[in-house]
Formats: structure tokens, C-alpha cells, sequence
């Protein structure tokens, strides 16, 4: 299978998850209990049944089921997410004013779980083979990492270094009152982003570290690396060009199951550190029944993480041509 045939397959595959996500979750959303019109009505003080039938029109929700799912998917089939009542703006406006700040806390978190993760993964394999005791350092330390809940991790870490130290702001994306440029508005940011960040990776950082480990043991005793040795080619570049090039194939096939699982725990994340992004969004949507919003984030968060995936394929492809041309699948 050649790469163009090999990607056509994968969108192919990708558009039909992301009609499943769109079907599944607007039969979820509308089968559950609460009524958006009536808790407008009650939160306006307003007991008038009129009102909450012309509420009901406005919002689509007078119509057979299968009529509003139709309207739906040929909205989002014109790029029309629909219109939030609750805050009187279009879902794509609320969507990408909330998305920039979502996607730094993901790509910060995935950046340092990865690359922090591969490298001290590198240290224990090789640690390993010699006498170890960094090897079980590096291990147990992060197995406790990984053994803690993210939201009590983020609990305290806001109450040592906001609290305790007061070296970090705990909340937010930026000082409140403060109109900063250059480079005083970056270290603002990057103050704020610190906590949040350290909080989402630290879980994914624990498997990043076993997995290359185990992945890296593996490769080593591969009679290819014996040959390389034999052959007299430096320690360095077998660990480097031959080793590492072949552990990071499971490495980056679990990087895009992250990447999936960073768009769903950013959700609790950004609730706990009242971060602006859309897991905030989507928390104040659900808790208000605002069904066009929820509808919305749900398609993003199923985007970001569909390309991911897809991305992940083709990363894979890449160090491995095999891969979808009948040597593997």
C-alpha cells in the first residue's frame, strides 16, 4: 500500500469516527435529564408557559429527534456549530476564544511527558545494564507519580509552592488587573502555566519513562544491535541511530493515546486551576444544560483527538514503512 493509498485509508477511517462521535454524543446529550428551556425560565424568574414554548422553538427542541439530528449534522456539515442562548454568541466564537489557551496546557503537558520521559527511559535502560540503582531510582520514583490521583497531585502542589512558598500563582492564565507586554506578559504566563502543567503531565510521564525503558531492554538484546558491535561502530550511535530509532515505535503509537487522554484530563485540570480553556467551557455548559455548547466542545475535543491519532499513524509510517503495506498493520 502506498502512502497516498495508506492516508485516504486513514481519513477515510477518521471522517466515518467522527460521524459516529457526532451521532452518538447528540443521542446522549438530548436523552438526558433536564431541560435547557425551563432552567432558562426558573434561572429569569419567569413561569409562563408561552415563554418556555417559544424557548423550546428557538432552541429546535419542539421537533422530532430525528428531524433535530439531521438539522444538526447538516449544520456541522456547513461549519455551523450552532448558537449558544446561555451566552448569547455563536459556539465557534466561544470555542476559539477558549481552544489557544487548552491547546498550550496540552502541548506544554505533552512536550515535557515525552521528551523528559524518553530521556530519563534512555537513563534507566542504560543504567540497567550496568550497576541499576539509578535504574530504581528513576522507577520507583515515578511509579509514585503515577500512583497518585491527578486532582489531590494538584491540590498539592497549589498548596506548596502557592501556599506554603508562594513562589507560583495557583489560578488563572494571567495576573487580573495587570496590562503586561513583552517579555514581563510571557513570564506571566509562564508562571501561571507552571502548576497546570506539571499537574497533566506528571501521570503520562511515569508510562513514558516504563515504556521506552522496556522498549529500549528490548531492542538491545536484538541480534542486529550484536552485529553493530562487531562491526565496531560506536556505543553512541547504536544507542542513538539503531536503538532508540526502533523503542520509539510504541513510544509514539502510546504519545497519540495521550494526546487523546491530555483533551479528556485537561477537563479536570482546568477546573481545579480555573484555567479559561475549553474543559472550563465544557464544565460550565453541562452544569447550565447548554446543549448546542456541549455539542460543539464534544466535536473539537473528538477532532483534536481523531488528528492526533491520525498524525500518530503517519509518524509511524515514517520509521517504519512496513506499516500498513502488507508487512504490518
Amino acid at each position: 500500500m502506498n502512502a497516498l493509498v495508506y492516508l485516504c485509508v486513514r481519513l477515510g477511517r477518521a471522517l466515518t469516527v467522527i460521524v459516529g462521535v457526532l451521532v452518538l454524543s447528540f443521542l446522549l446529550v438530548r436523552l438526558a435529564p433536564g431541560d435547557p428551556a425551563l432552567l432558562m425560565a426558573g434561572e429569569a424568574g419567569v413561569d409562563d408557559a408561552q415563554y418556555i414554548q417559544r424557548l423550546h422553538h428557538d432552541m429546535g427542541l419542539d421537533r422530532p429527534l430525528p428531524q433535530q439530528l439531521l438539522t444538526y449534522l447538516n449544520q456541522v456539515a456547513h461549519f455551523d456549530l450552532g448558537y449558544s442562548y446561555r451566552n448569547q454568541a455563536s459556539v465557534w466564537s466561544l470555542i476559539a476564544e477558549r481552544l489557544p489557551a487548552t491547546l498550550l496546557l496540552m502541548g506544554s503537558a505533552f512536550v515535557l511527558s515525552s521528551a523528559l520521559g524518553v530521556a530519563l527511559g534512555v537513563i534507566a535502560a542504560r543504567s540497567q545494564r550496568r550497576h541499576g540503582w539509578l535504574d530504581k531510582l528513576i522507577s520507583q520514583g515515578t511509579l509514585l507519580l503515577y500512583a497518585m490521583p491527578s486532582f489531590w497531585l494538584a491540590l498539592l502542589l497549589i498548596l506548596v509552592f502557592s501556599v506554603v512558598l508562594d513562589w507560583l500563582p495557583a489560578f488563572g492564565m494571567e495576573t487580573v488587573g495587570q496590562e503586561l507586554h513583552g517579555w514581563a506578559r510571557f513570564k506571566d504566563y509562564a508562571e501561571h502555566l507552571v502548576l497546570p502543567c506539571l499537574s497533566l503531565s506528571f501521570l503520562f510521564l511515569s508510562l513514558y519513562i516504563h515504556l521506552t525503558r522496556a522498549a529500549m531492554l528490548e531492542a538491545l538484546g536484538q541480534e542486529y544491535v550484536k552485529t553493530a558491535h562487531a562491526k565496531g561502530l560506536k556505543p553512541r550511535r547504536i544507542l542513538y541511530g539503531h536503538v532508540l530509532r526502533n523503542a520509539l515505535l510504541p513510544v509514539v503509537t502510546f504519545a497519540g493515546l495521550q494526546l487523546g487522554q491530555l483533551a479528556s484530563g485537561a477537563l479536570l485540570i482546568e477546573v481545579v486551576y480555573a484555567w479559561p480553556g475549553i474543559g472550563r467551557l465544557l464544565y460550565d455548559a453541562l452544569s447550565e444544560r447548554d446543549y448546542a455548547l456541549l455539542l460543539g466542545v464534544f466535536l473539537v475535543i473528538s477532532l483534536l483527538v481523531v488528528g492526533f491519532n491520525l498524525l500518530t499513524d503517519l509518524i509511524c509510517r515514517w520509521l517504519d514503512p512496513r506499516i500498513g503495506s502488507g508487512g504490518q498493520r
